[in-house]
């Protein structure tokens, strides 16, 4: 059985070189052909990564899949590498540095803890747009940021230095799952092992839940949160349920106008009917070839938005037009070429799979759309904006302001989501272009960015003769990082902001990103749509977010005559010979060589030391109470005060927000008595190495309603002993000191969003036991556990609603750790106030017998703390 399942004969020969390879096909015949692409990778995994019997059991359990299209069996899955951006990496490096300390103290030698496979981290995430509408923004935006984030761009710097495998990109690389594309991903990687070199599929775990963007080039990749990384970074393999995996079978081909972003939002839409929530998701059919290698990836970055934890395309020739495309070396394209056709994962447009379920979409069905205004599964036409703000009924004060009623306050062309196709980006400057030859301008209310994924964008449309077509309109490049997607969009223009505060209008977001959720924009605007970097161009020369770009004029031109948008839109042909024109693959490399030698990050002087200094007067960086061995677990028996009770759709923005920090909050109140300046707080994400500061900025958001306490100030929850409503941070406090549990309850997808491990970790520090939502989002529920918090899934019927929590009713759990089990019931009970019982029996929302072991030691740090110290004898 060993060797039927481990061929020790399996090679390619590639001019001179000869690599081992696992042989799928002739391992398992035609019955591989029936197994999903994603299956087969993790097929692979296993094989190569596992052995005896527990190969044996994998191995099975895959193969029985294909009986009933879903598994309840575990296997443990080990990726090549791990990628990061700056506001995940720092909280994982500020926990690695404390554990360092703690091991230290413990008598242990603190360099035994490094990780054990490569980290490579970009810092992307911390570009705000506070300069625009000039051709140096970008450089002044990139100075702001490094004076803005000295000390904790220091810090990774240190962590690139004493940790051995963690590799920084500095800030201007670009985003990282663009540099991932660009530079980073192998899709067939080299490795040594027992003296021979093997020819394995590039895998990767992400920090960041659009880490699946890279499936649109066959590489397989998902977004998990930072915890959960770090178990992987330690040495453990993720362990997971064999998944079930949704099939999107393509057909027929875009009809003229339609663009990767209309599809990606009818994915999106089509999958989030249907309920997809952590299964993977495979693309097959013909209408996939069809497709290139830059529209799959925009389809494969919103995996996290349709639900999914891929959304997967296999390679075939556009894979290796991309590569060509992007300067990879033509004995390596040409491995990718030979690996997979012999390994069985080439793709073939007429195979057709089994899948646990399968969708049908034509591709000539698809319109242009856009989606919002606060849910990026809420499609719409393009044209039915006004449909859509219509709903909220917003009368205006006065009409003194000169704008209409919702103003387009930020058009933003941002995130990788469509800035790393450069046929988007040509797109948008195709049609700047044309709106340019007839003289149009962007109202001066309308604040203009374009952030590109990639310094090598700014090369392209250079070429393309396109740089300046953009900045006639206020589009000039802001810098390359994810600037206003991730919220960092800096401050409205002055006749909002003074509108705003006399309430004559209701200002709307229109953005080229993923997500829309209210405030993720700006702390202001709880109303955004999502689109393509073309429509954006076209509402901001409108200004007005409820225009019906299919029949109303954009504007009327300096000559008199209206002009449409129909006059505007480039054609396909139009873009793709624009694209072919511009297009350098040495642009790749060259770009990101001079960008990260930026002179201003590697001039920094770094401490050198195993141990990281802290700092005790710093307001960035602190080292976290939860990296000790004493944070034991909190699974038992206990009766609990809700400390929140919130609705549906509340996400990790919510729960651990990343924009501006308002200067009257709470947390500015806390930093400016740390001697920080009032004026310049930066943003949340930028405070994220230091734990005093997120544990007050927990659900620190203006739209998040505690059913608690309804009408509660922001940030405020009732602590119910003394009927005093006060900030949460103050309330779980009183709690702790009085020894009382807490609990927090919710309704459906708790946690969706961000890979945002601090959405945890605050959760974990105000003392929160269990989590018990009507569902949860897959990447936080993981994070949850890797804190320790046990998450527990209501019963069909019961919800906030129907709970009905009133002041002094308590919710009794018993998750007693020696009978804690995945998916297991749970006991429990609502102990209301008059003393009446109700009871019900909630599941655990654990799937691997990982993540119960997790909960018993505490959390992640516990365990690889007790793990490390096992492993490493004390020094003398």
């Amino acid at each position: 059985m060993e060797n039927t399942y481990f061929p020790a004969d399996a090679r390619l020969t590639l001019d001179d070189d000869v690599f081992r390879f696992i042989d799928l096909p002739g391992m398992f015949g035609a019955q591989l052909a029936r197994l999903p692409v994603v299956l087969r990778l993790m097929l692979e995994n296993v094989i190569r990564n596992t052995h005896a019997e527990e190969r044996r059991l994998a191995v099975d359990g895959i193969l029985e899949w294909l009986n009933r299209g879903t598994s309840e069996v575990e296997i443990a899955f080990q990726p090549n590498r791990v990628l990061m951006h700056d506001t995940t990496s720092t909280p994982a490096l500020v926990d690695i540095a404390a554990m360092r300390d703690m091991l230290a103290e413990a008598g242990a030698d603190p360099t035994a803890l490094n990780p054990v496979l490569p980290v490579d981290s970009s810092v992307d995430h911390s570009l705000a747009v506070e300069y625009f509408a000039r051709p140096d923004a970008a450089p002044m935006n990139l100075q702001l940021e490094l004076r803005r984030n000295n000390e904790r761009y220091r810090f990774l710097r240190w962590a690139s230095k004493a940790l051995t495998g963690v590799r920084i990109h500095p800030p201007g690389t670009g985003i990282m799952h663009t540099i991932n594309l660009e530079q980073l991903a192998t899709v067939v990687s080299v490795v040594e092992r027992d003296g021979e070199r093997w020819a394995v599929p590039d895998t990767l775990i992400g920090t960041d839940s659009h880490t699946p963007m890279i499936n649109g080039i066959g590489v397989l990749g998902w977004g998990v949160g930072g915890l959960e990384a770090q178990t992987v970074m330690f040495g453990m393999p993720v362990m997971q349920r064999i998944p079930d995996v949704i099939g999107v079978r393509l057909t027929g081909a875009f009809r003229p106008g339609t663009l990767a972003t209309d599809l990606a939002l009818t994915v999106t839409q089509r999958l989030r009917q249907i309920g997809v929530s952590g299964e993977f998701v495979e693309f097959f059919g013909p209408g996939v070839a069809t497709l290139t290698a830059g529209d799959r990836s925009v389809v494969a970055n919103m995996a996290p938005e349709y639900g999914a934890s891929t959304g997967f395309f296999p390679v075939d020739g556009h894979t290796l037009d991309y590569l060509r495309g992007t300067n990879r070396k033509t004995s390596a394209i040409a491995l990718v070429e030979q690996f997979t056709k012999k390994s069985g994962l080439w793709f073939d447009p007429s195979a057709t799979p089994t899948y646990t379920r399968t969708v049908d979409i034509d591709l000539s069905e698809i319109g242009m759309h856009v989606a919002g205004p606060r849910r990026p599964q809420d499609l719409l036409d393009y044209s039915d904006t006004s449909k859509a703000l219509e709903k909220f009924a917003f009368k205006a004060a006065s009409d003194a302001s000169g704008m209409p009623k919702h103003p387009v306050a930020i058009a933003a062309i941002t995130s990788c989501t469509n800035t790393s196709d450069p046929a988007l980006l040509v797109a948008a400057g195709l049609l700047a272009r044309k709106a340019r030859k007839l003289g149009l301008m962007v109202p001066a209310w309308v604040k203009t960015s374009l952030g590109p994924g990639s310094p090598a964008a700014a090369a392209y449309l250079e070429r393309a003769g396109l740089i300046d077509d953009l900045s006639s309109l206020g589009f000039d490049i802001v810098g390359y990082g994810c600037t206003t997607c991730i919220g960092n969009s800096g401050q409205l223009t002055e006749p909002v902001k003074e509108a705003m505060a006399v309430k004559s209008i209701y200002p709307v977001a229109m953005l080229s990103g993923n997500r829309n959720f209210p405030g993720r924009i700006h702390p202001d605007l709880d109303l955004g749509f999502i689109m393509s970097p073309p429509l954006v161009i076209a509402f901001a020369l409108a200004g007005n977010a409820e225009i019906d770009l299919s029949r109303d004029p954009i504007q009327v031109a300096p000559n008199g005559a209206p002009v449409f948008l129909k006059d505007l839109w480039p054609n396909r042909e139009e873009v793709a010979a624009l694209v072919q024109q511009a297009a350098e693959s040495t642009d790749y490399p060259r770009a990101f060589a001079i960008a990260s030698r930026n002179p201003l990050w590697h001039d920094m002087e770094v401490p050198d030391s195993a141990r990281f200094p802290w700092d005790a007067a710093s307001t960035a960086l602190r080292r976290p109470p939860f990296a000790a061995l004493s944070e034991g677990s909190q699974l038992g028996t206990y009766r609990a005060y809700p400390l929140l009770v919130v609705g549906d759709d509340i996400t990790t923005d919510h729960i651990s927000p990343a924009s501006a920090i308002p200067a009257d909050s709470y947390v500015a109140d806390f930093l400016v008595g740390r001697g920080d300046d009032r004026s310049d707080l930066n943003v949340f994400a930028s405070r994220r190495g230091n734990w005093e500061v997120m544990v007050r900025a927990a659900f620190y958001n203006r739209t998040l309603v505690n059913l608690l306490k309804p009408d509660a100030p922001v940030a405020n929850t009732l602590h119910v002993p003394s009927g005093d409503v006060i900030p949460i941070f103050e309330a779980a406090n009183r709690y702790r000191a009085d020894g009382d549990p807490v609990v927090l309850i919710a309704g459906e997808r708790y946690g969706t969003g961000s890979s945002r491990d601090w959405a945890a970790k605050g959760q974990r520090l105000l003392g929160i036991r269990a989590v018990l939502a009507v569902s949860f989002e897959r990447i936080h529920r993981s994070n949850l556990i890797g804190m320790g918090i046990l998450p527990l899934r209501l019963p069909k019927g019961v919800n906030p609603s129907t709970l009905n929590i009133r002041p002094g009713d308590k919710v009794e759990v018993n998750a007693a750790p020696e009978t804690l089990g995945p998916r297991c019931k749970v006991a429990t009970r609502i102990v209301r106030a008059d003393g009446s019982i109700e009871q019900f029996e909630a599941v655990a929302g654990v799937e691997t017998q990982l993540e119960i072991a997790l909960l018993r030691a505490g959390g992640v740090i516990p365990l690889i703390l007790q793990k490390t110290l096992a492993a490493h004898s004390p020094t003398s």
